[in-house]
Order: structure tokens, then C-alpha cells, then sequence
């Protein structure tokens, strides 16, 4: 139980469903199909980005495009739950409920209208480090949000922020924009839906095309590289979590140059089928709490393929599972840990 609630606590956007009211937080498929299609992809909700313009606040390349005008306030937009949302004025005093969202905020320019924001314990940027904690994996201090006169609230969906907590902030009459990212596509859409929210929809745009630009290019170095069958480990404490197949996750490892090993909404996948499977790889992503050691000695692991190997390595799940400015870096990292031989 423990494994599942530090995921949660280290900011990571999983979309959880809670067991037993909240204790472990176990990641749903983003059933809306980009079950990771999110932010989602063809469920996503997000607003037609406007046309491109130049690349801000990213480490991709950048990538120049023609500048539109933002759109000018009040504006209406539709979440990724399908809530139609309006917002009267350019915020000022955004509260974030999700890290990648604190991540997209300062990335675009917004970071100094942010008054508060989710428990992270990665924290980024580390500009964001002295702002007040709102939330964490077990629920919203609602009296503080209101206290800091938010005037807009950025959550994330499908449990992670509470959806009691998001009908309270409606209630009280402050805009509460929900997303969820279930594929890179969503990913991106998101980001820009943030910056059109917060008033910085033209270095949204900038961002999410320059971060595009470079998923581009980053996958093209693996197109045609032989793929080890890989698993991806979220957890293992007690049963065993990997990604699902139409997830973020698979996509980016897809994307890198794996054959990953995948399962359903449950995340959960039995050492039988495991050792079915026989991965040549094994990477944990569970935030360093896990190691080859650990790995090589569990019980009915050793004749694994990447046990025997000794093919096991730690990855940055932070930079994986964040649907925001960094997942560009979360697909270098995948590459370099399957594919060390790519020049980046």
C-alpha cells in the first residue's frame, strides 16, 4: 500500500483511483483513451491551439513560427472532463494542483501570478520552491485556497485532484480548469490550454511546437534501431505495476525504442505473465526506491531475461510520468538508458 501513495506524494500525474479512501493511489488508464491519450488526445476537450510562434522556455530547439495575438478576456474553454469553463479577467493569483502544471506556469511565463501549489516532493522549477502547499495526495485545503483569493485554479483530473474539492472551488465561484494528459498529443494540448488560461497563450503555442519539434526529431534517431522488449516497473512492493498499452508512458517508450511490455486500466501485471513475457530490459521507475539488487533478488525473477543480463536500470520517473515541459527530457532519458549508443 505504501508503494503507490509515495508515487502519488512525489507529484507524479498519475490519473489514481483511491482504495480504501485514499491510503494507496493506484494510476487508472486514461479510459478516455489516450487512457494516456492526455491531457486527452481524441477525448481531449483542450482548445484549438493557435498558430505557432516562436519557441520559449524549453531545451528543444527552437522553432520560429508566425505570432498570433492572445485572445483577450473574459474567454470560455471545455476541460478535459468536458466542463465548459469562463474565465472574466487575466488571472493574477493561480493556484496549481498538479506539478506538471506548476511546471507549465513558470515555463510560459506565469510563475509570478502562481500564490500556492501541490505537495511536489521533486520539486521544479526551484523558483516555485517558497510557495505555499495547498494540497497533497490526501486532499485540498480549500479555506487556503480561498484565503489566497485565487482567481484561478489549475487541478488535475480523473482523482487526482478530489472531485469533491473541484465542485467546492466551483461552488465558491472560482474557475477551476481540470486536465489530464494520456498521450504526448494530450500533453501538449494541455500546455497550451494553460497558457490560454493564464494569458500567455502565444509562448504556450512557442513551447508545446518546440517541444514537438524535437519528439520529432529525438524519435527519429531510434525509427530504425532493434527494440528490446522492455519492462517498465512502476512498483513491486507487493503486486507489480507497468504501464498500460495505450498510455503516455508506453507511447514515450515506444517512442525511444522499446517493445514494452504493457497491461490494462490496472496497471497491474502477474509475475507469471512477467516472466512470460521475458523482458531483456528492466526499467525502474519508481523514484530510486528500488535497485538492481533488489530486483535480481526477488523470488522467481532470477530466470528473467534482463535479470541475467544484468540489463537493469534506474530512470527519472519524474521527467516520465509529467505531462509537462520536461517530458521532452523524459524521452532523452528513455534513450539513453535502452539505446546508449544514440548520439543526442
Amino acid at each position: 500500500m505504501a508503494a503507490f501513495t509515495r508515487f502519488r506524494a512525489r507529484g507524479v500525474d498519475v490519473h489514481p483511483i483511491h482504495f480504501g479512501g485514499g491510503g494507496r493511489a493506484v494510476p487508472l488508464i486514461f479510459a478516455l483513451a489516450v487512457a494516456l491519450a492526455a491531457c486527452t488526445g481524441a477525448g481531449s476537450a483542450a482548445p484549438t491551439p493557435a498558430p505557432t510562434l516562436a519557441p520559449a522556455l524549453t531545451a528543444a530547439p527552437t522553432a520560429v513560427a508566425t505570432a498570433t495575438p492572445a485572445p483577450a478576456f473574459p474567454i470560455t474553454i471545455t476541460d478535459d472532463e468536458g466542463t465548459v469553463v469562463t474565465i472574466a479577467a487575466e488571472p493574477q493569483r493561480v493556484v496549481s494542483l498538479t506539478p506538471a502544471a506548476t511546471e507549465t506556469l513558470f515555463a510560459i511565463g506565469a510563475g509570478d501570478r502562481v500564490v500556492a501549489k501541490v505537495e511536489d516532493i521533486s520539486p521544479y522549477p526551484p523558483e516555485a520552491d517558497s510557495l505555499p502547499i495547498v494540497a497533497t495526495y490526501q486532499g485540498v485545503d480549500i479555506e487556503q485556497v480561498v484565503a489566497l483569493r485565487a482567481d484561478l485554479v489549475i487541478a488535475g483530473g480523473l482523482g487526482f485532484t478530489p472531485p469533491n474539492a473541484v465542485n467546492q472551488l466551483r461552488s465558491l465561484g472560482i474557475p477551476v480548469v481540470v486536465l489530464y494528459a494520456e498521450s504526448i498529443d494530450e500533453a501538449l494540448a494541455g500546455i497550451r490550454t494553460i497558457g490560454m488560461v493564464s494569458g500567455k497563450a502565444t509562448t504556450a503555442v512557442d513551447l508545446s511546437t518546440a517541444m514537438q519539434a524535437e519528439i520529432d526529431r529525438l524519435s527519429a534517431l531510434t525509427a530504425g534501431l532493434d527494440r528490446p522488449r522492455t519492462f517498465y516497473e512502476i512498483d513491486a512492493t507487493s503486486e507489480i505495476y507497468t504501464v498500460p498499452a495505450d498510455s503516455l508512458y508506453a507511447e514515450l517508450l515506444v517512442l525511444a525504442g522499446a517493445d514494452p511490455i504493457t497491461t490494462d486500466a490496472s496497471y497491474q501485471i502477474s509475475l507469471e505473465q512477467l516472466i512470460t513475457a521475458n523482458p531483456s530490459v528492466i526499467l525502474l521507475g519508481d523514484g530510486g526506491y528500488t535497485t538492481a539488487a533488489d530486483v535480481g533478488s526477488r523470488p522467481g525473477w532470477s530466470g528473467i531475461q534482463a535479470v541475467i543480463d544484468g540489463n537493469i536500470a534506474v530512470v527519472d520517473d519524474t521527467l516520465i510520468t509529467r505531462p509537462g515541459p520536461r517530458l521532452v527530457d523524459g524521452l532523452r532519458a528513455l534513450i539513453r538508458a535502452l539505446h546508449p549508443e544514440v548520439r543526442l
